[in-house]
């Protein structure tokens, strides 16, 4: 059987997950390139691993939400990512998804709390 903390643990991680592309949708209003994004999350408190990035990124790009251009003018080539007409429009919608999910949550929240017992 799994403890408590196995299990928020893991119910935490499927929260995460269903905030991840709002997450990087937000910081492509500019470009940036894989690692700086990583660098720039974790800076926010919001860690992302490279290997759950760079996926998502070259998936988001493929569904058209994504553009990409390299920047071969470094030692080091380097792609970069920026959010296309289509990808600001699905994000506009997305943020407004959030806020009513968001809003429905803090109310059956504050309503279960007002509920609980001293």
């Amino acid at each position: 059987m799994d403890s408590v903390g196995e299990i928020l643990g893991s119910l935490a991680v499927e929260l995460k997950r269903g905030t991840l592309v709002l997450t990087v949708l937000s910081q492509l209003i500019t470009k940036e390139y894989g690692y700086s994004l990583v660098q720039k999350l974790e800076e926010k408190k919001v860690p992302i691993e490279a290997g759950t990035l760079y996926p998502l990124l070259r998936r988001l790009e493929k569904q058209g939400l994504l553009q990409s251009e390299w920047d071969t003018g470094e030692s080091r080539p380097r792609k970069f990512y920026v959010l296309s007409e289509k990808g600001k429009d699905v994000y506009i919608q997305l943020k407004d998804e959030w806020r009513t999910i968001s809003k429905q949550m803090e109310i059956l929240l504050r309503e279960e709390e007002k509920n609980e017992p001293d």
